[in-house]
């Protein structure tokens, strides 16, 4: 073959197929009969149900009561390019996650359905029957076994069939190839014996795709379709959906205790690593490397970066970077959580030290975050609302404030709607739900979260702080470069609030000794 030949059939290849050049995998039908050859046979026991299996039918059937009717499509989600044909680690939409009780990296381009039945008569009387539709694994025999490097079990591992998956699950499966038809079937307006849709929305865009041509072609007037209205519905599902995690059950509880056990370890790593942190060009990244190795060791991932911000760094209330060097006499702001192999997240912060001892005016500012934190823990009690916590504690704050001659007017005017002075060192809010994500619910309506009602079942933060920066001119010289949070993970029971991560130190001797501790156990 001559060079034009060959330039001619390199430009007559396919744009997505040359991605596979490197690979140099052969295409004869020799290596094909042989690839499907003398394989052990797949295990033909079938898994024990899952814990989760009942919990997650109970959810369904929740969400089922809100539905009447109406077919309720959510997405998984599909695998996300990180760069070239590098796909980020995959994790399934919260929602998705939560109705079905799949956690880890289970199942890129799944969709669960729930089809509407006549009231009463779906899964445990449920007015739906619910289908997870996925891509199960191919046989040895198919040339995705070895061929298809993000689904073929010799890229990426086995993968569950459909039986192991309903044995695991309680849950109706079907293959992928079926999920245009149970989508779009009978789909149209109610009132001439159509089906309406309900869809979780910017999950998977093929979806988005999907739904919207099969309401525009059964549409009565195509042309002046409210797209507005469609998607309001969707919202409702979504906001629903958010909803129903305010409350956790039994399981999610257990899997909120696994990931704050896991997440303590995460600090204690961190402390051992500070020594080496002390000596690095980039010593938070030491931190950072430290909590993460623990959380993949111990989960599935992070919850979220991580925070490791050292001196001015811990001003920034988002500081993901990570880069900077962590100086002798510095305070540390650690705020990282362990993602447990069920999605559920812990989310903790503490202010440490670097060098082992706080300094008095460390102390001082300290001590306030944590007054702060202990209010905000004390005005935690059932039957009160939310957003009394973020007062209690931002309160305390404002007090200190003023004590120090910081705060330019009044505590009384400084808390006032109209005033919020206090807010310029304290600017977020003192608490967020927990659970599947790090800022769980966030879909709620108000009335149920900021304006919601402390219940038993709830898992919540309490996480107060003051931040000031180096370039805060409004405050004395010997405050700048200070930033202190302290976030505890909080349980709420028909006793009171319950700290899920008190197994952490928390007030400025507390965390001194257990440092030494440390440290002496590490030198011996």
């Amino acid at each position: 073959m001559n060079d034009a030949e060959n330039t001619q059939n390199s430009a007559s290849q396919p744009l997505e197929d040359r991605v596979n050049n490197r690979s140099q995998r052969p295409s004869s039908n020799a290596f094909k009969a042989f690839m499907a050859s003398n394989w052990a046979p797949s295990s033909q026991e079938l898994p024990q149900r899952d814990d989760v299996a009942g919990f997650a039918a109970t959810r369904r059937k929740a969400i089922s009561a809100q539905f009447k009717g109406e077919r309720l499509v959510i997405p998984a989600g599909p695998l996300k390019v990180r760069s070239n044909d590098c796909d980020y680690r995959f994790r399934p939409h919260s929602g998705f996650a939560h109705l079905t009780g799949l956690g880890l990296d289970h199942e890129p381009d799944a969709v669960l359905i729930l089809e509407p039945v006549d009231e009463g008569t779906g899964d445990d009387g449920a007015h739906h029957r619910a289908t997870l539709y996925f891509r199960p694994l191919a046989g040895r025999d198919t040339e995705q076994f070895y061929a298809d490097s993000r689904s073929g079990e010799f890229w990426i591992g086995a993968r569950p069939t459909r039986e192991e998956f309903e044995a695991r699950l309680g849950l109706a499966t079907a293959h992928i190839d079926q999920l245009e038809t149970a989508i779009t079937k009978d789909v149209g307006a109610p009132e001439i014996g159509g089906i309406s849709i309900r869809l979780v929305r910017k999950v998977d865009e093929n979806i988005d795709a999907l739904v919207d041509t099969a309401r525009y072609n059964t549409a009565k007037d195509p042309e002046n379709l409210d797209l507005e209205v469609l998607d309001a519905l969707d919202e409702k599902l979504s906001e629903a959906l958010s909803e129903l995690r305010l409350l956790k059950d039994e399981w999610e509880i257990g899997q909120m205790k696994i990931a704050v056990a896991a997440t303590v370890e995460g600090f204690e790593e961190v402390v051992k690593a500070l020594p080496r942190a002390l000596t690095h060009t980039r010593g938070e990244r030491v931190v950072e490397g430290a909590f993460f190795a623990r959380a993949r060791e111990a989960g599935n991932e992070l919850g979220y970066d991580t925070i490791a911000a050292s001196g001015n760094n811990a001003t920034v209330l988002h500081w993901t970077r990570n880069t900077g060097r962590v100086h002798a006499g510095e305070l540390l702001l650690l705020d990282a959580g362990v993602e447990a192999d069920s999605l559920y997240t812990a989310d903790v912060t503490r202010t440490l030290p670097a060098s082992g001892t706080f300094s008095d005016i460390q102390r001082k500012v300290y001590q306030a975050v944590l007054d702060a934190a202990d209010a905000g823990f004390a005005a935690a009690q059932p039957g009160t609302k939310f957003r009394d916590i973020h007062t209690a504690a931002t309160t305390v704050l404002a007090e200190r404030l003023s004590e120090w001659g910081i705060l330019p007017v009044s505590v009384e005017e400084a808390i006032s709607p109209e005033g919020q002075q206090h807010r310029r060192w304290m600017p977020h809010g003192t608490s967020h739900h927990l659970g599947l994500d790090v800022h769980d619910c966030a879909q709620a309506k108000r009335e149920l979260y900021l304006d919601g009602v402390l219940t038993e079942g709830m898992v919540f933060t309490i996480e107060p702080g003051l931040y000031f920066k180096e370039e805060d001119l409004a405050i004395p010289e010997e405050y700048r470069g200070i930033g202190v949070r302290i976030e505890d993970d909080i349980l709420m029971t028909a006793d009171g609030p319950v700290n899920l991560s008190a197994a952490l130190p928390r007030s400025p001797e507390d965390l001194e000794d257990w440092m030494a501790g440390i440290y002496r156990t590490e030198e011996a």
